[in-house]
């Protein structure tokens, strides 16, 4: 992954956003605030602003470090904290100042972004949160990253697809969703949801 690639990542996931963003709320609306699409689109669409405004990034971090920054400053909700810390850790655990990472190497950092998120969500799987997608994203992208960065990215999004369908029958056990108990059950985690987005934009853009 050069610059260029990670920044088509991040505007393929802002794409992503925006085109699904009311079926976000819509999930929202039924175990949260109703905002998480709203939230999400928002803070996509400042990061796109942001890194087409900013002079080419040197290295491959310092795109998701900005990504990471600018979401954490414009997105309200737990989405922007979360969201933001993720991807300041991806591009913080990547070599710095390398302008290509490999396969190997954006996996250490994807699993970075992982330990940052549950650090400050304080979720573990099963809870239904981002976690139960990213979790199994990362495990299947560092096991296939040998095969190269379109092979794993394509099963990180296979396997954020299944974590986020498997939340559906989870009990809701952190943030808003909590509240509900067991009626959270049937109910998709919007959070989920867009980690799959997310893992599914890099497959596209890595094809």
């Amino acid at each position: 992954m050069d610059v260029a690639l990670a920044r088509s990542w991040i505007a393929a996931i802002a794409a992503a956003v925006a085109e699904q963003a009311d079926y976000l709320t819509q999930l929202d609306s039924a175990i949260g605030d109703a905002d998480h699409g709203v939230n999400l689109n928002r803070g996509f669409t400042a990061v796109a602003a942001a890194l087409s405004s900013a002079a080419e990034p040197a290295a491959v971090g310092d795109v998701f470090v900005k990504t990471g920054t600018t979401l954490v400053s414009k997105v309200g909700g737990a989405a922007g904290p979360l969201y933001g810390t993720a991807f300041r850790a991806i591009g913080k655990a990547l070599p710095a100042g390398s302008s290509t990472v490999d396969a190997a190497e954006l996996g250490v950092a994807l699993r970075a972004g992982l330990a940052a998120v549950q650090k400050l969500g304080a979720a573990v799987p099963g809870d239904k949160t981002i976690v139960d997608a990213y979790g199994p994203a990362v495990a299947a992208f560092e096991k296939a990253a040998e095969e190269g960065l379109a092979v794993a990215a394509r099963a990180a999004a296979e396997a954020a697809a299944e974590g986020m369908r498997a939340t559906i029958e989870m009990v809701a056990r952190k943030g808003r969703a909590s509240y509900l108990g067991p009626r959270s059950v049937g109910h998709q985690d919007p959070g989920a949801t867009s980690t799959w987005l997310v893992f599914q934009a890099l497959a596209d853009v890595t094809r």
